[in-house]
């Protein structure tokens, strides 16, 4: 089989990755302007000029920046981004970015015979890169251990924790800056790190909805432990590894991932196959090197699909070859040269020759779902596969913000040139979903818009089962309407065999509507089709935290971390069960302390004042509310304001004054939410329970016998009960404790997040404290 390249050497190298902020919304002329100016700034540096001189440096333009490889020390790109820094200086219309990591880099000379570099290393580079704002130079946490060696450089050096990019990957980040240079302020994406636990968790779960391919997923760390034996491993199973991008202009990778995802896609709709889910596929990206057992091991399968994608010009170059995963024996490999507009007839033969080889039966109606491009017109794929790029990093709410606004645009352009778009059409609706769900646009308009999107799907082809799963996010998102949602999702299910988001999304529906058994079995099958979903597996943990299954919750924790090893989050999720389950908070407070040692950054990510208060101590009070972000984080799609958690402490503290002026600062935010969004039910309870704290005692329960009503635990089993809890607490604060116990009662006949420890802890629920029937409802919770 021909070669479509020929590596020279793989090393490690040191790369500066450099982005012109703002680059896209310039106009022609600026930007050739702003590029000129930087490359200028870029050949200035002595830094530059000495490794070019001596033959050590490889420059990749990438439109708005460039990534600079250096081949001999972690301080060149470092002094090279601070030269460009002061140069830029004297151009400050022209706002940089930066990013230094230093990792493995392999020469290729490709197609055109031309040499260029790839690898994780450049990848990394621009991830770091991501992860900042206009003017900062940001570091991988290895370049800045390095960096840390040489007394020069340690002032300069500034740790952030970790930032969530692409994928998912958790990178280590360190924010370099002095008097002259970069940017002292913390990165956006750092502020809106916060990780929230509890009833947070369950807005988060309900997101999931709106993201179809799962965010959080290990990057470069996998699980040295087996996860099956390999009897119990299907022998008709595969998984699609990432494709290789060998193109020369690296900004295609994501038409290489479009290649691979195609085929992954097409082999899922046949029944007779177990195949691995996009998200637990994309840790093995190619760069790194690939344990191909172990990896079939972890995914459950008994094949692997690797391969590459080279395009340039009119011509792309696709290599695929199917290994048996348990002994690394070579089954089938091809070579595909061919004009650029012949590329979905290039994944459909692929796909259709791996069904081949593992023996699959496949239906007619399966054979014509495989043969069938998504569309024929390769100018709408791109805007497509640029669009679904940007919906996959759009993992925080300020993120979806800058990005979705851009992605939608680009599918309006995608849908405009082929009207018969399906996949375009769908994640567009999507899109529209999750303006809606997150609370950013909650206008008919706006999901009026994912409905026009979901029927055009549906009219241009009426048995898609993308245009049916995306219908049922549109019930849910807009109605809660469950019956509607879960007919949509049995027509999906008859093409989409594999997709594990319909047992996610059907699970989902189980538990909103309490069929807790049921939710927890499609859960499950959905990890089996996902199984390095990290996303998945968090939720699947939460369905058996509301049904007291703590020691499964555990044990989930425990699997995560075998995927995302040392996550603070999910340590902190883990300390939680002991919290929850039997009012011990050791574990919270062990963790919590170890986690702060190892990187004082991540305290505001893991300190939650629905855990941290159950302390009842004022030392515990006053670094919760220390690290509790100043503009507030959401709990069921709502910001809470921090001054609302002032209110509570000070109330708990029997500062009367202080509650007061706190509580009266948090209702002021939470009115121009409602000033807005009049029937927003999380709200409406939130304003209740503040009017409680400032003995409004009329207008608290009115507003939070209004939330449950909007949204009553019938409706929905998880946001319904938090709001029941919620409209508990208002009882409580305005001297109501029947109603309250009466409420609790209920809340405690289902499932629910009021456990026995926030219960026996919390001060929240002082106010009941030595009433006999409150007495009485602790006791029979507590573990027997």
């Amino acid at each position: 089989m021909p070669e479509v390249k020929k590596k020279i050497q793989l090393e490690i190298a040191h790369v500066l990755f450099i982005d012109i902020v703002g680059y896209s919304k310039l106009s022609i002329n600026d930007q050739h302007g702003a590029v000129d100016e930087l490359t200028r700034a870029v050949r200035g540096s002595e830094r530059f000029q000495n490794a070019e001189t001596d033959g050590r440096l490889t420059k990749i333009p990438s439109g708005d920046g460039m990534a600079l490889v250096f081949h001999q020390s972690p301080e060149e790109p470092v002094e090279c981004a601070v030269e460009i820094s002061r140069a830029m200086k004297e151009h400050p219309e022209i706002r940089l970015r930066m990013g230094v990591h230093s990792g493995p880099v392999s020469g290729v000379i490709d197609v055109n015979e031309r040499t260029n570099v790839a690898g994780a290393g450049i990848n990394m580079a621009q991830r770091v890169m991501d992860c900042g704002d206009s003017g900062h130079i940001l570091l991988s946490k290895h370049v800045a251990e390095d960096l840390e060696e040489y007394e020069k450089w340690r002032p300069l050096l500034h740790d952030l924790g970790t930032c969530e990019v692409k994928h998912g990957l958790r990178v280590g980040v360190a924010n370099l800056y002095g008097n002259e240079i970069g940017n002292p302020n913390p990165p956006k994406k750092f502020q809106a790190l916060r990780k929230h636990h509890a009833r947070v968790r369950w807005a988060a779960l309900g997101s999931a909805l709106l993201l179809t391919s799962a965010l959080i997923a290990a990057f470069v760390v996998v699980s040295r432990r087996s996860t099956r034996s390999v009897s119990t491993v299907p022998e008709k199973s595969i998984a699609v590894l990432p494709f290789e991008n060998l193109s020369e202009d690296k900004t295609n990778a994501f038409f290489a991932d479009g290649v691979q995802d195609e085929i992954l896609e097409d082999l899922a709709k046949i029944a007779d196959l177990k195949v691995i889910s996009r998200t637990s596929v994309i840790p093995y990206k190619s760069g790194i090197a690939r344990n191909l057992r172990q990896i079939g091991e972890e995914l459950g399968v008994a094949h692997v699909l690797e391969g590459s994608v080279q395009r340039a010009a009119n011509r792309v170059r696709v290599t695929a070859q199917l290994i048996d995963a348990r002994n690394d024996a070579h089954l089938w490999a091809e070579h595909y040269d061919r004009a650029l507009d012949d590329v979905f007839a290039i994944q459909s033969e692929v796909a259709k020759r791996i069904a081949d080889e593992l023996k699959a039966k496949i239906s007619p109606s399966e054979k014509t779902a495989v043969e069938k491009p998504p569309t024929t017109d390769l100018q709408a794929y791109d805007l497509y596969l640029r669009a679904r790029a940007l919906y996959a990093a759009s993992s925080d709410t300020i993120y979806t913000k800058e990005k979705l606004p851009e992605a939608v645009r680009l599918l309006d352009q995608a849908v405009a040139r082929d009207p018969r778009f399906v996949v375009a059409w769908c994640l567009l609706s999507q899109i529209h979903n999750t303006f809606y769900f997150q609370g950013q646009d909650r206008s008919a308009s706006r999901l009026e818009m994912a409905n026009v999107a979901v029927q055009a799907a549906l009219r241009a082809q009426p048995d898609a089962g993308e245009a049916h799963l995306a219908l049922a996010s549109y019930y849910y998102v807009g109605f809660r309407d469950y019956a509607s949602a879960r007919a949509e999702l049995s027509i999906a299910r008859r093409t989409l065999p594999n997709n594990a988001d319909v047992f996610f999304y059907t699970g989902v529906f189980d538990y909103r509507q309490g069929n807790w058994p049921e939710a927890t079995r499609n859960l499950e099958r959905s990890v089996e089709l996902d199984p390095r979903d990290f996303h998945t597996l968090t939720q699947l943990a939460l369905c058996y935290q509301p049904q007291r299954r703590y020691e499964d919750e555990s044990r989930t924790y425990n699997r995560m971390l075998t995927i995302v090893p040392g996550d603070p989050a999910t340590q902190m999720l883990r300390a939680e069960v002991a919290a929850n389950w039997k009012a011990d908070m050791r574990s919270y407070q062990d963790t919590l302390a170890k986690l702060v040692a190892e990187n004082p950054g991540v305290a505001s990510d893991i300190d939650d004042p629905l855990y941290a208060l159950r302390e009842r101590t004022a030392t515990a009070a006053a670094r919760v509310l220390q690290n509790y972000p100043r503009d507030g984080t959401e709990y069921y799609s709502v910001n809470y304001p921090h001054a609302y958690w002032e209110g509570v402490v000070a109330k708990w503290q029997g500062d009367k004054e202080k509650a007061r002026i706190a509580f009266t600062s948090a209702r002021s935010e939470v009115e121009k939410i409602l000033a807005q969004q009049p029937d927003f039910p999380a709200a409406l309870s939130l304003l209740g329970m503040i009017d409680a704290g400032l003995e409004r005692k009329e207008d608290a329960i009115r507003e939070g016998r209004h939330a449950c009503d909007l949204l009553p635990m019938a409706k929905d089993a998880v946001d319904g009960v938090a709001l029941a809890v919620n409209l508990a607490q208002i009882y409580a604060w305005t001297g109501e404790k029947d109603f309250a116990i009466e409420q609790l009662r209920a809340v405690q006949k289902v499932p629910n997040d009021c456990h026995y420890g926030e219960l026996r802890l919390h001060p929240i629920w002082d106010s009941l404290r030595d009433y006999p029937p409150f007495e009485q409802l602790v006791a029979s919770l507590a573990p027997k």
